[in-house]
């Protein structure tokens, strides 16, 4: 590095997370609250997310019988979840009542199903930012193999008034 070059700003990161933060961060509750742990966020770039899919989830009773598999949307969903902790804590305003809402769903995948019994890992990475929206890659896996993966954007907003 020249003498001129300014040094790379160090990236802050924050992790592990527990419920207890995710669930500040996030006004989903079971059984729509699909992220159980954050390993790492590594603000404005990343997070590193699980969720431990048990037999025990509601989905699994219609989906399938006798083969139960998770429904894709969920897959997405629990990525969706994962960008919202890593916008939200980004950005100062976890535990303010801010909502991250989709905005669109873009290139997904399906490549391997997830079973009951598996932790899903949901690594996903801010890819462009404006003032108004965030757009997102996020990829889903099982033992290092990879089992979903999309793109999608998201804006963060106020929670609707009451009526």
């Amino acid at each position: 590095m020249s003498e001129d070059a300014a040094p790379a700003a160090e990236a802050v990161t924050l992790g592990p997370l527990d419920i207890g933060r995710i669930m500040a961060a996030l006004p989903h509750r079971y059984p729509m609250l699909l992220v159980d742990r954050v390993e790492e966020v590594i603000l404005d770039r990343s997070i590193v997310a699980i969720k431990a899919v048990t037999i025990n989830e509601q989905f699994f009773q219609g989906h399938f019988p006798g083969r139960p598999i998770m429904p894709g949307v969920l897959i997405v969903e629990a990525m969706a979840q994962a960008a919202g902790i890593l916008a939200l804590e980004s950005l100062g305003l976890a535990g303010t009542g801010k909502l991250v809402y989709f905005m669109s769903i873009d290139e997904v995948k399906f490549r391997k199903p997830v079973e009951p019994g598996v932790l899903l890992r949901l690594e996903v990475e801010i890819v462009q930012k404006s003032s108004r929206s965030t757009k997102f890659a996020g990829r889903a896996l099982i033992d290092g193999k990879l089992a979903a993966e999309a793109k999608f954007m998201a804006m963060i907003a106020d929670p609707p008034k009451a009526a």
